[in-house]
């Protein structure tokens, strides 16, 4: 990545003018709420820079049960169709703030483009529930699609794992965790997911200050989420740290050029890659952790959704085939 002495002049100008406007505003920063206050902070400011809600189909939300009996709220996307194949996503916001409703318009886009089932998954957050229940609640939402997917009308041969941030890890490591139990995806569509244990690339430093993702609230966010120092080194957390990649699903990666997360995740996608993983990367110029929710004012938000959606169709489609294939 390029490092620059003053790395703000990486930005475009539709990116630089949102920062200016983001400063001006003077809010509170989100490490210094407390997470209730963060979450509701984060809720309202969501839809502020959001492209208009796209129409669907059917929205419908239900509840799926978790191992320990928890009902795991869930929304499900799709346009008309029967049989469609399904995207599992998890939303972003570090693992302690964020939901279905923050990432209602990206999942409603994701499902209209992509043409194809969306289920968003409301896991349990920090600090309430601590690392690993996030990553069990989004591993359990696997499987339920998996197993009973088909009553609510999806094809679950044609399957694939979504997010964005910890999101991004969520899916991820349930992509390894699907390797691990012989279940097949078709793809894990990974925005600027978290894959380190530890903040130490150099774009955490380029990007420390300045960028939405400040580094307090990356710590905020991981010290309400893990338990002990030992959390981080878990693959779970860190997929970087998965002893073997070999076999997991085909991966695209939409990242952010000036985001403290970029090297992580081209780091990721260089550990897939170097195991024979299908990988299709785009680095995103000028613009900044959680672009792909700003649409209505940076052009590459657009550009990420029919990127991500032709990655997806692409993968189906491939899945598809080879389902005949094997028949």
């Amino acid at each position: 990545m390029s490092h620059h002495r003053n790395p703000r002049a990486l930005l475009t100008p539709a990116m630089h003018s949102v920062l200016e406007r983001m400063a001006r505003a003077g809010q509170v920063p989100l490490h210094a709420l407390t997470p209730q206050q963060a979450r509701l902070a984060y809720e309202v400011g969501s839809g502020f820079l959001e492209i208009p809600s796209p129409k669907l189909h059917r929205v419908e939300d239900f509840t799926l049960p978790a191992r320990d009996d928890h009902a795991l709220p869930v929304r499900l996307y799709a346009p008309a169709g029967e049989n469609l194949p399904v995207l599992v996503y998890f939303h972003g916001g570090g693992f302690t703030i964020g939901s279905v409703t923050t990432h209602d318009v990206l999942c409603r886009t994701l499902s209209g483009l992509g043409d194809c089932a969306v289920l968003s998954v409301n896991y349990r957050l920090a600090p309430k529930y601590k690392f690993p229940v996030a990553h069990d609640d989004g591993w359990d939402a696997v499987q339920w699609v998996a197993r009973h997917g088909a009553s609510r009308g999806l094809d679950v041969s044609r399957m694939a794992v979504g997010g964005d941030s910890a999101g991004g890890t969520l899916a991820a490591a349930c992509a390894l965790q699907a390797r691990d139990a012989a279940l097949p995806l078709a793809l894990q569509l990974l925005f600027y997911p978290g894959c380190a244990a530890h903040q130490d690339t150099p774009s955490h430093k380029t990007f420390a200050h300045g960028f939405v993702l400040e580094e307090p609230n990356i710590t905020y966010f991981f010290n309400h989420y893990l338990r002990t120092a030992a959390d981080r080194d878990d693959w779970r957390f860190s997929p970087l740290n998965a002893p073997d990649v070999e076999g997991v699903a085909p991966a695209w990666f939409g990242l952010a050029e000036c985001d403290p997360l970029v090297d992580e995740g081209v780091l990721y996608a260089d550990k897939l890659r170097a195991a024979g993983v299908p990988v299709d990367l785009e680095i995103y110029r000028g613009v900044v952790h959680g672009f792909i929710m700003m649409g209505r004012v940076v052009p590459e938000a657009h550009r990420a959704h029919a990127d991500a959606a032709r990655a997806l169709k692409k993968a189906f489609l491939t899945t598809s085939q080879s389902n005949i294939e094997h028949d």
